[in-house]
């Protein structure tokens, strides 16, 4: 029976490194928060940001702009987030209304106040390995596996999903800890192929969205598994992985919820602190 990788003592931790951080600064870090429109994930999100922040004595701003907000409005609303001097960190949450470009807006944020990690110009740190500013959910990924102590050197890694928020991030931050990383996505799936490299997996991370993908059975005895995904179905949420059935053969699983989620939030405070250094 595998041991649960839970995300929230980790989080604790790690917290406390970032309260003594913030306490020691002559400025409390400041987090610009936008929001456009009416969404109750955003919403919930930012929410849970503003709790977060304040527990950690960051300054959190929110600004909320309307459903008919445009493209060129938020153009304009980001530059001047940008040439605050008081704003240390940046994070638009998504989704836009439609009218909106979401790739543009992300790109459109200084990469010195990039508190999610996703600009082209951090991104590109990550391969030359000098990147302190990390996306939130492959930081949250390397986090998990660095506190079950098993050293990555050699190991086979499946990443399965290529999103540029998570899959392409955390295959380029396990190779630096030279790991053998295979990265799977649909056209591996449609190739009939997805379960022979699950099957070699000693290290598993699934980030796809999509409830049951990866068979339990599939997974190899003694892997570690990091489950990403998060879907309703029916009243629960799940993972990716057939849980009952991955947890009676990996040694280490991430629960869902309860796993990755509750670093998320967490790494991102965490990139605020080092920008605002």
């Amino acid at each position: 029976m595998a041991k649960l990788l839970e995300g929230k003592p980790l989080a604790e931790a790690i917290k406390e490194k970032i309260r003594l951080d913030v306490a020691g600064m002559s400025k409390k870090p400041v987090l610009a928060s936008v929001i456009v429109g009416d969404n109750a994930g955003a919403a919930s999100y930012a929410k849970s940001q503003a709790k977060v922040a304040e527990s950690l004595g960051i300054v959190y701003q929110l600004h909320a702009l309307g459903n008919d907000t445009t493209e060129v409005t938020l153009v304009d609303f980001i530059k001047k987030l940008n040439n605050d001097k008081d704003v240390n960190g940046i994070i638009v949450q998504m989704p836009l209304p439609a009218q909106i470009d979401a790739k543009k807006i992300s790109q459109l944020i200084a990469p010195e106040k990039d508190v999610e990690g996703m600009h082209p110009a951090n991104m590109g740190k990550i391969v030359f390995e000098k990147s302190k500013v990390l996306p939130c959910t492959p930081a949250a990924v390397v986090e998990l596996l660095n506190s079950t102590g098993v050293d990555l050197y050699g190991k086979e890694v499946v990443v399965v999903g290529h999103s540029e928020i998570v899959g392409k991030p955390v295959a380029l931050l396990l190779l630096d800890k030279f790991a053998t990383v295979t990265v799977c996505h649909i056209g591996t799936s449609k190739a009939g192929k997805l379960e022979e490299h699950v099957k070699k997996a000693e290290v598993l991370i699934v980030a796809v969205g999509r409830a049951g993908l990866i068979k339990g059975d599939w997974v190899k005895d003694g892997a570690i598994v990091i489950d990403v995904g998060i879907n309703r179905v029916a009243d629960k949420i799940v993972g990716d992985v057939e849980f009952e059935v991955a947890e009676k053969k990996a040694s280490y699983i991430t629960p869902v919820p309860g796993g990755v989620g509750p670093l998320t939030v967490t790494m991102l405070m965490r990139n605020l602190v080092e920008l605002a250094k």
